[in-house]
């Protein structure tokens, strides 16, 4: 089966590279693209939303990714490419729920999105606590260790 999936915007902020932590003061505006201006009507009534990106800089080598340890840290388990939220899968498609600072007709100001500049947008959801919380979830202890200064 064939996906055909367009970005609706793209990230700008200052990052240029890729980074594993420190995002969560990071300020990106969102551009939409022309067909999209008027789509952000009524977000402005959220605190949060959910922003999938395309990680176009990443790129998934098997070998290299299907399993490995995160971060490439040794002390941390060896664990499969579903099992983390690295860049380099084999859709590279990215997913932060993300502060709404800002939101204006054609563009959105959120803190808190890990995606560097240029990074094309899918698609901007509403964070609904009913749907996207779930009460009582766990991880693994190795987790919290990966994610201490991620935000």
């Amino acid at each position: 089966m064939k996906i055909n999936i367009s970005e609706i915007g793209y990230v700008e902020n200052n990052v240029n590279e890729q980074s594993d932590e420190n995002w969560g003061n990071i300020k990106s505006i969102i551009r939409l693209n022309n067909d999209y201006v008027g789509g952000l009507t009524g977000l402005d009534s959220f605190s949060h939303a959910i922003v999938l990106t395309y990680l176009h800089e990443a790129q998934f080598v098997q070998e290299k990714h299907l399993k490995r340890h995160p971060k490439n840290l040794q002390e941390m388990p060896l664990v499969g490419i579903f099992s983390q939220r690295a860049k380099n899968r084999p859709n590279p498609i990215g997913i932060t729920a993300v502060k709404i600072i800002e939101v204006l007709e054609d563009s959105l100001i959120v803190q808190g999105l890990d995606a560097i500049n240029k990074t094309p947008v899918l698609d901007i959801k509403p964070y609904y606590p009913q749907y996207d919380r779930i009460d009582n979830a766990f991880v693994p202890e190795w987790v919290n260790r990966l994610m201490e200064n991620y935000f």
